[in-house]
């Protein structure tokens, strides 16, 4: 029997195994390749999507799980809170080797459309376990912060 989940606005319709973590549905079964596989114990962050509007790790998230919920992925990631974001990477150039980076773009536009004008704790706190190998944890603090300020805030 298919399951059904809805994925960055659109309904889809799936023969997986209903077991299937949710990351491995996204990356093998539609495709969409932009959230990654870290280290599949919900620790790094790598695989962060929205959940009717909240980050949540696909990793831990089984597709019969996944069934009635609003997924949104990199891909599908979009609204002034994201172009905002966007841009504010891209002029900070905050990405290194980017491999984490769309999970801490998922992480930046849930804690912006929360918190307009977050503090430098907030951003502590809503980062906490997304790892970034590169280390670039003073530039991602500073991406929120630009975008932030892009959105008024």
């Amino acid at each position: 029997m298919p399951t059904i989940i809805t994925v960055n606005g659109e309904r889809r319709s799936l023969d997986a195994d209903p077991e299937t973590p949710l990351l491995w549905v996204l990356r093998d079964e539609l495709k969409l390749t932009g959230t990654k596989f870290g280290c599949g114990i919900a620790q790094c962050g790598a695989c962060t999507v929205h959940v009717t509007g909240e980050p949540q790790r696909s990793c831990q998230i089984t597709l019969k799980d996944a069934a009635g919920l609003e997924i949104t992925t990199i891909e599908g990631l979009n609204g002034k809170v994201a172009e905002a974001v966007r841009k504010a990477w891209a002029s900070l150039d905050v990405v290194q080797c980017g491999y984490c980076q769309s999970g801490q773009v998922m992480a930046a536009v849930a804690l912006l459309q929360a918190k307009p004008k977050p503090t430098d704790a907030d951003i502590d706190t809503a980062f906490d376990g997304n790892i970034c190998r590169c280390n670039t944890y003073t530039r991602i603090r500073a991406g929120v912060h630009a975008g932030s300020k892009m959105l008024g805030g």
